[in-house]
């Protein structure tokens, strides 16, 4: 195998036309740049260069050694470009997991920002596995998901980055007996039928449950359904009550009414999930901060933060790959 450093000697050696040139050029003696050269013909088994008068000229092995050595060169200089690109957070690609009611509420305007701020870097955009949110991020290729959490923002094997409290609202039909209350203790729906939204269950589902074993009962869900939407209308048609999160609940249903609730209060905490040892480059660091920032704004009360808002010091936006 050729020495790639030799090569490179060589090349200096053809381009000044002398080995006394390419020693003044490299910085090395003349004669640690011929033992260099030697050893390549060695390498080679054939004669690298042939003198003419003071100067040296490259032999057909020679010329062709050289030319292998401008290329590597020229490759070695695109690789340590990338690279400067990639430290920078100006190229790269990331995969991310959401769930679908964190999709309009946080990841869709972090993305715009971060698509400002990142031109170059790709994001590859999917629903999260509902069973196992986090396992992609645990095992790859994930290298974040926005999943709901516990409270406490502990689990093994991720770094759980808190972005936002997510309270519950009561959702009524308009008309129901509780609607003239601005504010409800949670207990006063123990009796009530219930239209349940967490279908299969998972951690926004158990959230609920836990507030309403904490208010002393348990739910009669009469109705089953897989999003927000859907039972919206099922409680507008006054089959039932439901809770919600407040901020699937920007967009409802005219028939229903939304009050808060406490005593307790349930609570979804969401959380963007990064593996505890993947190293935090500028991409990804820069994806953390525009989702924290989202969910900054949706917790005053603001809306999502404008693209062109951005952190001083920040550079330019992503391509997004939404699959």
């Amino acid at each position: 195998m050729m020495d790639v450093r030799r090569m490179q000697v060589l090349r200096a050696v053809v381009i000044s036309g002398s080995v006394t040139a390419a020693a003044a050029n490299l910085g090395y003696t003349p004669s640690a740049i011929s033992q260099q050269v030697a050893a390549l013909e060695k390498q080679a088994g054939m004669e690298l260069l042939e003198r003419v008068g003071r100067g040296v000229r490259p032999t057909a092995a020679g010329r062709l050694l050289t030319e292998h050595a401008a290329v590597i060169s020229r490759q070695v200089a695109e690789a340590e470009t990338a690279l400067a690109d990639l430290r920078a957070g100006r190229t790269g690609r990331l995969e991310v997991r959401y769930f679908a009611t964190a999709g309009a509420a946080l990841v869709a305007p972090a993305l715009a920002r971060f698509r400002h701020e990142h031109p170059g870097v790709q994001v590859a955009l999917r629903l999260g596995d509902t069973e196992d949110p986090l396992r992609e991020v645990r095992k790859g290729p994930a290298d974040l998901a926005v999943v709901v959490g516990p409270r406490d923002g502990r689990l093994e094997g991720v770094r759980l980055v808190p972005l936002l409290d997510d309270p519950y609202r009561a959702v009524l039909p308009k008309g129901h007996r509780l609607a003239a209350k601005r504010v409800l203790d949670l207990a006063d729906l123990a009796d009530e039928p219930w239209v349940g939204n967490e279908w299969p269950a998972g951690p926004c589902l158990e959230a609920v449950l836990e507030a309403c074993a904490g208010a002393g009962f348990a739910p009669d869900f009469v109705v089953e359904s897989e999003d927000y939407p859907t039972a919206q209308g099922f409680v507008a048609a006054g089959l039932g009550v439901s809770l919600m999160p407040g901020t699937v609940l920007g967009n409802r249903h005219p028939d229903v009414v939304v009050r808060k609730v406490r005593r307790p209060e349930p609570v979804r905490s969401i959380y963007a999930a990064v593996r505890d040892t993947s190293p935090e480059g500028p991409a990804l660091r820069g994806l953390l901060a525009a989702l924290r920032d989202v969910a900054t704004a949706a917790r005053e009360g603001r809306g999502a933060p404008e693209p062109g808002a951005a952190r001083s010091g920040a550079a330019p936006g992503t391509t997004t790959e939404v699959l």
